[in-house]
C-alpha cells in the first residue's frame, strides 16, 4: 500500500511540475503539501484564476474532446456568461482529463504543456524557419496550422523560384508532401530548412561554389575534437558525406556525453542544422579544430524549461537520440526528473547480501545503469575500512567521509541521483575532498544491517538520528568528520535541496574540516618534531655508546698488543741470554800472561763507552773473538767491530782467520758499533 501511495504521489507531482512549470522539487512538494495533494487545488493556487485550468465554463466542445483535443481556437464555442460554475465533479472529470492527455514521463520525445495555452485559449504556436539557398538565407514566420506549401509559396516570392521546381530540405521526420500541416511536424519553434533547386542552372559564381563542393564532397576531413573534461584531443577522419548529427554520435560512444547533452564549440554559424553533411557545413578543410563538454545541469534545465512551452515540441537533437538514452544508462522518464520505481528491473542493492563489499559493487553497478558514469566515486569496502581510509591516516591526508543513503520508495531518489549526484561540480567536490561511501535502505534487512553498522562506528546517537528520517525525506547524505576521540556528523543533507545549495553545504562542512583539519596538522608536526628530538637524542647516545664501545675496544687491543710485545721481547732476551751464556761456557779459557804460545791483548769499546778486555792466543780464530763480543751481548749480525787506524771492518773477515793473520797481534784496541 505505501509502495501504491508513493506511485500516486509521483505521478500527482509529474502532473503538477507539468501544468505549472515549476522545476524546483522542494517547492512543488511544499505546494501540493499545503494542499493535501489535490492536483487541482494546488494549479489553482499556483496560476491565476484568468489564465487557470478552472476559468469559467469549459465549452461544450472542450468537454467532448478534452482539454488536449484536436479542435482549434476557430472550433471552440466561447463560454456563455450567465452559465453557472462547474461543479466538483465536473472540475474533477476535467482534471482528469488534463491528466490522461498529459504524455506520460516516460516519452522522451515529448514535454508537457500548461493547459491554460490549449484549454482556453488554443492559440496556434508561430515557427520560426531560416532557409538558406545557394548564397540567400530568408527568414519565414508561420502558424503551425499552415503547411508546407505555404512556405513554398512565400519562398517563391522571395526566391523568384517556382513551387514546382522547389524541394524544401532539412525536416527532421523525412521528405513530406506540400499538403503536410506543420502542426503534424511536431516541430521545434526555431528551425533551420535548406532549398535545392536541381532543374534550374546555377549562375556562375554558383557553379563555381557548387564545384568546389562536389570536389570537396569526394574528399576526408580531419576534425581534431578537444575533450574538455576530460582534456583529451581525438583526431578523427570523416568523409565530407557525413552529417553533423552522426558526427555527434561518433563523439558520444567516444565520452560517453549523450547528443542532449553535448555542448560544442566552433562550429561555424552556417553549420544550424545537424542534418547538414561536412561538405555544406562551412567547416575549414581539410583540418577544423573543434570543443565538445557536457551541457551543466543548470543549461540543462533551462533547455527543458524552453522545450516544454508545447506539447508537440522535441528536442534540439533528434528524437532516437531519446530512444537511445537507456544505453547511457539513463532511464527515459528520469529525462525530466519524475522517474518511476515501477520501470526499474533490479533493487539498487541485493537484501541480505552476505559481504558488503559485493553489494557495494552492486550498487555502483545499478547506480551507473540508472543515472549514467557521471557520478561520485563510491568506496568499495565495509564502512569501517571507509572510516579508517578518510579518518585514521596522516593528517594531511585525512577527508571527511560522505555517506549517501539511498531509498528507491522515496518520490525524491531520482531527482536527487540524478540532477544532484552525478552533476559535475558535485561530483568533482565529493572525488576532491571526501570518501564517498553508500547505502541502499529501501529493504528493512538492508536498513537494519545499516543502522547496526552505525551503531558500532559513531554510536547511538546517529542511528538514532537516521531512523527520525521519514521515506519522503530519503535520500540522505551525512557528512561524517573523524576526531581525535569520536566521529561527529557535521551535516544531515535531504533529498529536496537543489544543487546550489547542496555545494553550499558540503563546503561549509569542508570549512569545518579544514579548521579542524589545521589542527590536527598542527599537533601532529610538534609531535613529529618532539619525536625527531627524541630520535636524534637517542641516535646520539646510542653513538656515543658505540664510540665508548670502540675506543674500550681499541684500548684492549693495545693493552694485548703490548702484552704480547712485552713477552715477544722477554722471550728474544731469554732466547739472546741463553745464546750469550752458551757462547760464554764455549769459550776457551783465557791463556796466562807468562804462557809459551802468543799471546794477544785486546781492548774494545762497548757503544757505552765501557771497555772489555782479554787476552787471547794469537792461533785464535777470529770467530772466537766474535763468540767473545757476543757474550757481552753484542752479537756479530747487530754490531760491527772495527779497528781504530787505519779503519777496519774485522766483522768482514773470514771467521777462520786467526788474530796472527787479521794483524790483532800483540795487542789492538777495537770499538763496536751498531749496525744500520
Amino acid at each position: 500500500m505505501a509502495s501504491d501511495s508513493n506511485m500516486d504521489r509521483e505521478m500527482i507531482l509529474a502532473d503538477f511540475q507539468a501544468c505549472t512549470g515549476i522545476d524546483n522539487i522542494a517547492e512543488a512538494i511544499t505546494l501540493l503539501e499545503l494542499n493535501n495533494w489535490d492536483l487541482v487545488a494546488a494549479i489553482n493556487g499556483v496560476i491565476p484564476q484568468e489564465n487557470g485550468i478552472l476559468q469559467s465554463n469549459f465549452s461544450s466542445e472542450a468537454t467532448q474532446t478534452g482539454p488536449y483535443g484536436p479542435h482549434s481556437q476557430s472550433e471552440a464555442t466561447a463560454p456563455t456568461p450567465s452559465a453557472p460554475p462547474p461543479s466538483e465533479s465536473e472540475l474533477a472529470s476535467a482534471s482528469a482529463s488534463a491528466s490522461s492527455s498529459l504524455p506520460s514521463s516516460s516519452s522522451p520525445a515529448f514535454c508537457p504543456v500548461q493547459p491554460s495555452r490549449h484549454i482556453v485559449e488554443r492559440q496556434s504556436r508561430m515557427l520560426n524557419f531560416h532557409v538558406e539557398y545557394r548564397q540567400r538565407s530568408i527568414e519565414v514566420v508561420l502558424e503551425e496550422a499552415s503547411t508546407v506549401g505555404d512556405i513554398k509559396t512565400i519562398l517563391e516570392t522571395e526566391l523568384q523560384v517556382p513551387v514546382s521546381k522547389m524541394q524544401l530540405k532539412g525536416w527532421k521526420s523525412g521528405d513530406v508532401s506540400d499538403s503536410t500541416v506543420l502542426r503534424s511536424l511536431h516541430l521545434p519553434k526555431n528551425n533551420s530548412l535548406y532549398v535545392l533547386t536541381p532543374d534550374i542552372a546555377p549562375s556562375a559564381s554558383t557553379s563555381q561554389s557548387s564545384s568546389a563542393q562536389q570536389g570537396l564532397s569526394n574528399q576526408n576531413y580531419l576534425l581534431v575534437i578537444s575533450h574538455r573534461e576530460a582534456q583529451r584531443d581525438y583526431n578523427l577522419n570523416f568523409p565530407a558525406s557525413k552529417t553533423i548529427q552522426e558526427v555527434k554520435r561518433n563523439i558520444s560512444d567516444l565520452t560517453n556525453i549523450p547528443v542532449r547533452h553535448q555542448q560544442w564549440d566552433g562550429w561555424p554559424a552556417s553549420a544550424s542544422d545537424d542534418s547538414m553533411t561536412l561538405a555544406v557545413s562551412g567547416i575549414s578543410f581539410p583540418c577544423h579544430h573543434l570543443t565538445v563538454c557536457r551541457r551543466s545541469s543548470s543549461a540543462l534545465t533551462v533547455d527543458q524549461t524552453d522545450e516544454c512551452t508545447d506539447v508537440h515540441m522535441v528536442s534540439d537533437s533528434e528524437g532516437d537520440d531519446f530512444e537511445d538514452a537507456p544505453e547511457f544508462g539513463v532511464d527515459e522518464s528520469e529525462i525530466f526528473g519524475m522517474g518511476s520505481s515501477t520501470c526499474r528491473k533490479s533493487p539498487m542493492m541485493p537484501e541480505n547480501s552476505e559481504n558488503e563489499g559485493d553489494a557495494l559493487l552492486h550498487f555502483t553497478a545499478e547506480f551507473s545503469r540508472r543515472y549514467g558514469d557521471c557520478h561520485p566515486v563510491f568506496y568499495i569496502g565495509t564502512l569501517e575500512a571507509a572510516s579508517q581510509e578518510a579518518f585514521y591516516g596522516k593528517a594531511r591526508d585525512r577527508k571527511l567521509l560522505a555517506i549517501y543513503l539511498h531509498n528507491d520508495e522515496s518520490v525524491l531518489s531520482n531527482v536527487f541521483c540524478s540532477q544532484m549526484m552525478c552533476a559535475d561540480s558535485v561530483v568533482s567536490y565529493l572525488s576532491q575532498n571526501f570518501i564517498t561511501w553508500a547505502w541502499d535502505v529501501s529493504k528493512e534487512a538492508n536498513k537494519a544491517r545499516l543502522l547496526t553498522m552505525c551503531t558500532r562506528h559513531f554510536g547511538s546517537v546517529v542511528a538514532q538520528t537516521i531512523r527520525m528520517y521519514k521515506t519522503d525525506q530519503f535520500p540522505l547524505l551525512l557528512i561524517v568528520m573523524g576526531k581525535r576521540t569520536s566521529n561527529e556528523v557535521l551535516n544531515v543533507i535531504q533529498g529536496n535541496t537543489t544543487v546550489d545549495e547542496l555545494m553550499m553545504r558540503l563546503m561549509g562542512a569542508m570549512e569545518i574540516f579544514t579548521a579542524q583539519q589545521q589542527e590536527d596538522i598542527k599537533d601532529e608536526d610538534e609531535r613529529e618534531a618532539r619525536e625527531l628530538v627524541k630520535r636524534e637524542q637517542d641516535e646520539a647516545y646510542r653513538l656515543s655508546l658505540e664510540a665508548d664501545r670502540k675506543k674500550r675496544e681499541a684500548q684492549e687491543r693495545e693493552e694485548a698488543e703490548q702484552v704480547r710485545q712485552e713477552r715477544i721481547k722477554k722471550e728474544q732476551e731469554e732466547e739472546r741470554e741463553a745464546i750469550r751464556l752458551s757462547l760464554e761456557q764455549a769459550l776457551p779459557p783465557e791463556p796466562k800472561e807468562e804462557g809459551e804460545e802468543p799471546i794477544s791483548k785486546l781492548r774494545i769499546r762497548t757503544p757505552s763507552g765501557e771497555f772489555l778486555e782479554r787476552r787471547f792466543l794469537g792461533s785464535c780464530k777470529l770467530q772466537v773473538l766474535f763468540d767473545f763480543v757476543a757474550s757481552k751481548g753484542y752479537p756479530s749480525d747487530e754490531f760491527k767491530l772495527l779497528t781504530t787506524f787505519p779503519r777496519r771492518n774485522i766483522t768482514q773477515l773470514d771467521p777462520a782467520w786467526n788474530l796472527l793473520e787479521a794483524k790483532l797481534f800483540p795487542q789492538e784496541t777495537l770499538f763496536l758499533e751498531a749496525k744500520e
